[in-house]
């Protein structure tokens, strides 16, 4: 039991750093829900089953969902902001086009 304990925290020792050196949002994500489920197992064999479904539904599942739609969101964003460069790049040769037509 001990020995598994002691896995089990060298598996959340290993996920934090990996998530604090993730340099892609996407993994960092799935990495920090696999902690939160790794820690809900702890919790159930440290005999705490209210703590272990409250970090399962809470860390693995609520947070999770809401970290999932904000990268949604951000990338939606970049793709925003991608777009609207484009146009602000694409706009002075238009008007340089228009005026040497005009002439």
């Amino acid at each position: 039991m001990q020995g598994l304990i002691a896995i089990l925290l060298a598996l959340l020792v290993l996920a934090a750093l990996a998530v604090s050196a993730s340099r892609k949002l996407l993994p960092a994500v799935i990495i920090f829900m696999s902690y939160s489920l790794v820690m809900s197992m702890v919790w159930m064999l440290l005999q705490a089953p209210d703590l272990a479904i409250t970090e399962a539904a809470v860390g693995a599942g609520i947070t999770s969902v809401l970290l999932f739609i904000a990268l949604k969101r951000i990338r939606e964003l970049e793709r925003d902001l991608i777009e609207s460069e484009e146009e602000i790049h694409a706009s002075p040769a238009l008007s340089e086009q228009e005026e040497q037509s005009d002439v």
